[in-house]
């Protein structure tokens, strides 16, 4: 399936040749992108002190706004384990039984809310200049223009994105393609190479999590080596260093340190109303099955008369 929008073509994957050691992270955008990515890199590197800014050593091969050549060069170039960021789902990214495939999921209604905080600290005008100085001469159609915002407030904003009907195929973020993204994940974790990782999990156990992902890749770390690697893992820690682990290549932030804002569970839950948790619930219910559910919002939500399980696939953290 190809997924294209403002801003990445999943057709940048065809003809990309894969080793048999990559990683390939797949997420819904404001999920925890940037925090797997950087986990991958301590744990491939083995130090907090790797050479390059987090988006040169691990790069977005399906962002528009950067020559696919080049990006296929530099991965090319790269004579470490590769790790490769998308936001494109499982069924439009290649398939194959020797690259690991990682996903994050994070309760909705926070990647609601952190999406809105995304698009106000962005300068659309800047990404719609560099998207434009990208030849599109080759593409079947020119991309759609970048949008305006469409709503000033915390909660307009996530109601826009909690209704946008848009189809998944041609979405950036709503919370129809986030569960969609999540979806295509779901219905395979139990393939080896595939892997669920949830942003609580990772907030309430970082180390452990990050041992159980060293393991699910086959990466031996020293035991010495794991207080530093954790440390550079947190929140406080990405933000001190935010010049060198926030993505740009077009996507314009006016502030990069604001880019991981907050990083907490919960935002919701200053901003919601019970009339759009009534209908987040409804939504929701809609667009997913009641063990996606139960485990993306690590906590029962009522989508129907009855709470949905709390089932979780095996491979997937508790």
């Amino acid at each position: 399936m190809r997924y294209r929008n403002v801003v990445w073509d999943s057709a940048r994957w065809d003809g990309f040749t894969f080793r048999d050691d990559d990683i390939v992270i797949s997420t819904p955008p404001k999920s925890g992108t940037t925090w797997l990515q950087m986990i991958c890199a301590l744990l491939v590197f083995g130090t907090p002190e790797f050479d390059g800014d987090l988006g040169e050593v691990s790069p977005w091969l399906d962002l528009v706004m950067q020559p696919r050549e080049a990006v296929v060069a530099s991965l090319e170039a790269q004579r470490h384990r590769r790790f490769i960021k998308t936001h494109t789902p499982l069924t439009g990214v290649p398939f194959d039984p020797r690259v690991s495939y990682l996903c994050i999921g994070r309760d909705p209604r926070d990647v609601g809310i952190s999406w809105g905080n995304h698009l106000a600290n962005m300068d659309l005008q800047a990404v719609q200049q560099a998207r434009d100085a990208v030849d599109l001469a080759t593409a079947d159609d020119l991309l759609p223009a970048v949008p305006p915002p469409e709503a000033t407030s915390r909660r307009d904003r996530f109601r826009h994105w909690m209704l946008d009907a848009t189809p998944v195929a041609d979405s950036g973020s709503s919370l129809r393609f986030t569960l969609h993204h999540l979806a295509t994940f779901w219905d395979t974790v139990d393939s080896p190479n595939v892997v669920l990782v949830h942003y609580d999990d990772l907030k309430a156990d970082l180390p452990g999590e990050m041992r159980r992902l060293a393991q699910r890749l086959d990466i031996t770390v020293p035991e010495s080596a794991w207080p530093s690697l954790e440390r550079a893992a947190t929140f406080d820690d990405m933000r001190e260093h935010a010049n060198r682990l926030v993505p740009d290549s077009g996507l314009a932030k006016r502030d990069k340190k604001q880019f991981f804002h907050r990083g907490v569970s919960g935002q919701w839950t200053q901003v919601l109303e019970d009339t759009d948790l009534r209908e987040y619930s409804a939504r929701a219910a809609e667009l997913a099955g009641p063990d996606l559910l139960g485990w993306v919002h690590h906590a029962p939500v009522t989508v129907s008369s009855a709470e949905p399980p709390r089932a979780k696939p095996r491979g997937a953290s508790s």
